[in-house]
């Protein structure tokens, strides 16, 4: 555990900068990666296993990037205008991020598992010029290129590719501090595409500020798993990466022996992911240590316990040695960190981690805030909380209630420029005084620590008047092997009330259930009715009398859910009432 001096900034260093590698307030990103490439060349800076190493230092990474400036730059591509990256993640994304924003442009990055045509309407809508595209997308945009003047692929072999291109030397006018840099779709959008206008200084505001919450050292290794182009990974692991000299590790598949592998051969110091991912490996954990017979599994779970205990009131961390062969066989002895974000996280499984030895942290923030708002210390964490709010952020709760909840607003140097091209949505998305309306409802405590119940349209009133948050019930359910996905809704008792009752949709674990495959259909679905039946009424009696559920409904396909593993909830009609 690293003890910081409290007068201590982790973005002090750049005074020594300003006035020569930049001008303003906060470096752009550019700025941001020629000061670290100062400090940090000879280090590793982009690396990926397929199955062998290969690794960039930030000096051969420079290199490319400056090329491919050039060679945009020869193009026509100018200060402001957009061009767009859609791939899984490597070194060749992060290179063609990098040289779009060297040329002075605006950088789009778009998910690339959506359709074709999807991606295609984002293109359209974002007036993107040159697409960087991964090689099985690569055919069609050739054949139906649009508007794009330029289709460059990410994979070596298809031509014209990435590091072969380069241009003739010019004066590249790049963007400045408060210029937009990028331009992030948010996933769920439906309709007219939403496009989340981030600045220079939004991100790399973002970036070093959350730092005053964790510490990164430039020799951390990042690990890169989650797609990139969301605003999570891009930077809370890419930018917050690049920003300190460290190692970024790309992860290709979203399957666990790979990410074992990748996690023990590269030496990940840290690790960012969502609950679903923390979910399984610590269900991993334990599955294992429970195999180890009743005895063994008690007394471990006992040394779990005094192990936790003494990190949270004595901040010295046992659980490194106590549990060193376990974390071993996991593949999570280098681990130094682990932040988990991009969804709610139950208190049990936070408190598990770190009772193993590992800090693990939660945080929390929305695209449109670059995203950090809040991080947990490693020093003071609490399992409870999504973190402590990050320098520079003023956050408050708008019309709280009798538990101190209501909506979370927020301003702060990270907080985007707007909608792109969409005035009127970017006004309703700010209170009247200029704090972001985030759509969240929590409260904070006395220390600015954050404590999230919901998203304000999923709240479900009772028939007797109460507010219910689903989220905080789905949480209950995060250690229930036997169940895949789970989703808390309201339904209709009372139209002319407009009361509602709680229904959990359930999709059953196809892993924990598969023994049942050979039994005859209707058995195994009873079986599995039954088991489920046996969850739901246990969670029951943890709950208070008005959060429990009513009504149960065992899908037989899965929730469809976002690249960063949340439901869409949009896509299954979860409307609120009439006039709600």
């Amino acid at each position: 555990m690293i003890v910081k001096d409290a007068a201590y900034t982790p973005w002090a260093f750049l005074n020594e900068f300003r006035g020569i590698a930049f001008k303003g307030l906060w470096p752009t990103l550019p700025e941001m990666f020629r000061i670290t490439l100062s400090r940090y060349g000879e280090r590793s800076c982009f690396t990926i296993y397929e199955p062998d190493r290969i690794s960039l230092t930030y000096r051969e990474s420079f290199h490319i990037i400056s090329a491919l400036a050039r060679w945009l730059h020869s193009q026509g591509i100018h200060q402001g205008d957009t061009v767009a990256v859609s791939g899984k993640n490597s070194p060749e994304w992060a290179i063609a991020y990098l040289g779009i924003l060297f040329a002075g442009a605006i950088v789009v990055p778009i998910d690339y598992q959506l359709k074709n045509e999807e991606i295609d309407l984002l293109l359209r809508t974002a007036k993107a010029k040159i697409l960087f595209v991964d090689e099985e997308k690569y055919p069609f945009f050739m054949s139906n290129p649009g508007a794009l003047t330029g289709i460059v692929s990410l994979k070596k072999g298809i031509s014209p590719y990435l590091y072969e291109l380069d241009g003739p030397e010019a004066n590249i006018e790049e963007a400045e501090e408060m210029d937009i840099a990028a331009i992030l779709f948010t996933s769920g959008t439906t309709g007219v595409p939403k496009g989340v206008m981030l600045t220079h200084r939004n991100l790399v505001s973002d970036c070093y500020l959350a730092q005053g919450n964790l510490t990164v050292l430039h020799t951390d290794v990042f690990y890169a798993l989650l797609p990139i182009h969301h605003s999570y990974t891009m930077l809370a692991v890419f930018i917050e990466g690049i920003s300190t000299g460290a190692e970024v590790v790309f992860g290709k598949r979203m399957v666990t022996k790979a990410i074992l592998k990748d996690l023990k051969e590269a030496k990940i110091t840290m690790l960012l992911g969502v609950p679903m991912l923390f979910n399984k490996l610590l269900a991993g954990i334990l599955r294992g240590l429970k195999a180890k017979g009743p005895m063994v599994y008690g007394l471990i779970s006992v040394l779990m316990g005094l192990s936790g205990l003494i990190k949270k009131i004595c901040k010295v961390n046992p659980g490194k040695k106590l549990f060193g062969a376990v974390l071993r066989q996991a593949s999570l002895s280098t681990l130094r960190i682990c932040i988990c974000g991009g969804g709610p996280l139950a208190p049990s499984i936070f408190k598990k981690y770190n009772q193993l030895g590992l800090d693990f942290i939660q945080g929390y923030g929305l695209t449109e805030t670059s995203p950090i708002i809040n991080l947990n210390p490693v020093e003071h964490y609490k399992e409870t909380s999504v973190g402590k709010i990050i320098p520079q952020v003023d956050m408050k709760v708008l019309n709280p209630d009798e538990r101190g909840i209501g909506e979370i607003i927020v301003k702060g140097p990270m907080i985007m420029k707007g909608y792109y091209q969409m005035p009127k949505e970017t006004a309703a998305a700010f209170t009247q005084d200029g704090y972001l309306k985030t759509g969240d409802l929590g409260y904070l405590d006395s220390e600015q620590y954050l404590y999230l119940t919901g998203r304000a349209k999923n709240m479900i009133v009772t028939g007797g008047g109460k507010n219910v948050y689903p989220e905080e019930i789905e949480n209950e359910f995060q250690l229930f092997e036997e169940i895949e996905q789970i989703l808390v809704r309201g339904f209709v008792l009372d139209q002319k009330m407009k009361s509602e009752g709680i229904e959990a949709l359930v999709y059953p674990s196809a892993d924990f259930f598969k023994n049942l495959q050979d039994t005859a259909s209707s058995e195994a679905k009873e079986s599995i009715s039954r088991r489920i039946n046996q969850i739901i009424a246990e969670v029951n009696q943890r709950l208070l009398p008005y959060q429990r559920i009513e009504k149960t409904t065992i899908l037989d396909e899965p929730m469809e859910m976002t690249t960063t593993k949340k439901i869409k909830r949009e896509r299954l009609g979860l409307a609120p009432l009439p006039g709600a």
